[in-house]
């Protein structure tokens, strides 16, 4: 094979593999995700700290939910992080508020605030999983607040939210129920 042959042949065979690696590489991608996702979960699972009733609270702080307010996520449709002179105590969870009035309406009615699964990862839970959740990658949905791991992971959730709410609402007693034992 001359020369220039071989160097043909070497730029044919170059191109069908970048070909096929650029096909193979979304699933790749989804699958070292999707690996990457659940090693994840098992690090978070084993650092994550639980209150009474199962609630996500942050070890840096103290606080529910990251010390973010439940109440605005529900009254300004925002993230808003809560102010430490406006605390409330709910059922041993210490919980934070941007100002007076969200802290009267969940202490008149904490039931509606409190975040799903414990402001735990909606989509780990719908996995029969726990994960901690970022307070900027959250859903209100029929009146509920939904946390999810990270605003990817929300997207995800996302595209399958009702199937994921219903699996998720299965798999939590018995989670809740670990999270309470593994204190």
């Amino acid at each position: 094979m001359s020369r220039t042959n071989l160097e043909l042949s070497i730029s044919a065979m170059t191109t069908k593999l970048e070909g096929i690696q650029r096909m193979l590489s979304p699933i790749f991608l989804v699958k070292f995700s999707f690996i990457k996702f659940v090693l994840i979960l098992t690090i978070i699972n084993t650092t994550t700290a639980n209150a009474a009733g199962g609630i996500n609270i942050d070890t840096s702080n103290g606080f529910a939910i990251h010390g973010y307010d439940p109440v605005a996520y529900f009254v300004s449709a925002k993230a808003l992080e809560g102010n430490p002179a406006l605390t409330y105590k709910f059922e041993g969870n210490k919980w934070m508020f941007v100002n007076q009035t969200n802290k009267l309406a969940f202490i008149a009615n904490p039931e509606a605030y409190i975040p799903q699964y414990g402001g735990h990862c909606a989509y780990a839970a719908s996995k029969n999983k726990i994960a901690d959740s970022d307070p900027y990658a959250w859903t209100v949905h029929d009146n509920k607040l939904y946390l999810n791991y990270s605003i990817a992971t929300r997207s995800t959730w996302l595209q399958e939210r009702d199937t994921n709410i219903l699996k998720a609402n299965e798999n939590w007693p018995e989670l809740a129920k670990k999270l309470r034992t593994n204190k």
